[in-house]
Formats: C-alpha cells, sequence, structure tokens
C-alpha cells in the first residue's frame, strides 16, 4: 500500500517508517497538518496515519478537511488524549480507527489492513463494537456484555479481550499478547498471561453453555464459539 504518515514527532516518524516499510508499503512523511493536508489532496494513497497534535494544523482539523472534500482515504488517528470523548470526537470528524499511544507496532499494522479491507476507499461504517456470538465489546463506552449479562472489566482485561476477538478465530501467541496488550517487546518470564486469562475466561465464560475462549496447547489461545 501507499501510505501517506502526518506524525510531528521525529522518533515516532522514523520508527514507523521503518516499520512499514519492512512490511512492504511505500511510505510518504508530513511533519506537520499543513504539508499532511496539501499531500493528501494532491497525491493518492491507500490509507493515512494521522498524529492528532499536529503543528499548524492538527490532525482533526486535516481530517475534517478531506471528508468535507469527500476523500473518504481509511485513516487512523494516532493520539495520547485516550478518554471517551476524545475517541467520539476523533471518530466523528471521520476517522475509521483511533490509537491510544503508545502502542505496538504489530496493533497499528493490523489495525491498517483492517480499516482497509473493511473500508473498500473508506465508504464503510466506522467500527466502534466488535461482536462474537453473544459476547458485545463496545469499544467506544469501554463495555463487556454477553447476551443480558454486564461483564464489568479492568483497563488490562478490557486490551486483552480486544486482542483476542480482534483476532477470532486464530490463533493469538503469548508473544503477540505479550506485546499488544502489556507493550512487552521481550519474555519477562512471569504468568502475567496465565493469571489475566484465568480472570478474564472466568467472567466471560462462566455459568455459559457455549465457552468463548479457548487455550491451544504449546501455541497460545484462540477465540469463538467453534
Amino acid at each position: 500500500m501507499r501510505i501517506l504518515l502526518i506524525e510531528d514527532d521525529a522518533d515516532t516518524a522514523a520508527w514507523l517508517r521503518q516499520g512499514l516499510k519492512e512490511a512492504g508499503h511505500a511510505v510518504d512523511h508530513a511533519a506537520d497538518g499543513k504539508e499532511g493536508l496539501f499531500l493528501a489532496t494532491t497525491e493518492p494513497y491507500d490509507a493515512l496515519i494521522v498524529d492528532r497534535m499536529l503543528p499548524l494544523l492538527d490532525g482533526l482539523t486535516v481530517l475534517r478537511t478531506l471528508r468535507g472534500a469527500g476523500n473518504r482515504v481509511p485513516t487512523i488517528v494516532l493520539t495520547a488524549l485516550g478518554d471517551v470523548d476524545h475517541r467520539v470526537e476523533g471518530l466523528r470528524a471521520g476517522a475509521d480507527d483511533y490509537l491510544c499511544k503508545p502502542f505496538a507496532f504489530a496493533e497499528l499494522s493490523a489495525r491498517l489492513d483492517n480499516i482497509v479491507r473493511r473500508g473498500d476507499g473508506g465508504s464503510a461504517a466506522t467500527e466502534t463494537k466488535l461482536k462474537v456470538a453473544d459476547l458485545e465489546l463496545d469499544l467506544l463506552r469501554r463495555q463487556a456484555q454477553r447476551g443480558t449479562r454486564r461483564i464489568e472489566l479492568q483497563p488490562r482485561e478490557f486490551r486483552l479481550l480486544e486482542a483476542l476477538m480482534r483476532q477470532t478465530g486464530r490463533v493469538v501467541t503469548r508473544t503477540m499478547l505479550l506485546e499488544q496488550v502489556w507493550d512487552y517487546h521481550f519474555d519477562p518470564q512471569t504468568n502475567v498471561i496465565d493469571v489475566h486469562i484465568s480472570r478474564l475466561r472466568q467472567k466471560i465464560d462462566h455459568g455459559e453453555t457455549t465457552p468463548l475462549l479457548h487455550t491451544v496447547r504449546g501455541a497460545g489461545y484462540r477465540f469463538g464459539d467453534a
């Protein structure tokens, strides 16, 4: 894909450009919102990665201007502002996804593939909920519900469940979870994953006839009803 990265932090931009290029993408970079808007309106891109806090023009202004002009290119907004109101504001400005810093590159890459595949040029509706069988995860309100039963999750449990649900039907390794949920790029040699998986399984599967969280011995975990 050809991707436009609009990011003013030099270290973050260099890290993302390297990762995206290693993944086989062509990357253009703009260090401020004004330059980014110019490139986005004059060059064809498959996706945009836009930091929210930018010099000259902030990221949401860039996005609103593009959407107002009919440009529907799939876009991920990056931000350090992660509360519900800020996420809602970003999505209403036209973002296809919203990723809070710090994040693992693997998560950005997966979300990027998802919005391009889902968007088909950005025409699809914004994803704000994940649903597997009778379990629903509201990404904006940060709430989980199975059937009519509300499930109370701690922030880390929510991130763990989201990571598993985004890979429904596929094996998710411990390494993937350490990176995506704990932002560890090494094995801490602890049972932190086992403890959280056990707590999460108790909350979502206890008393249910169909378990959703499965252990794949020697490989990791799989989420789904089959």
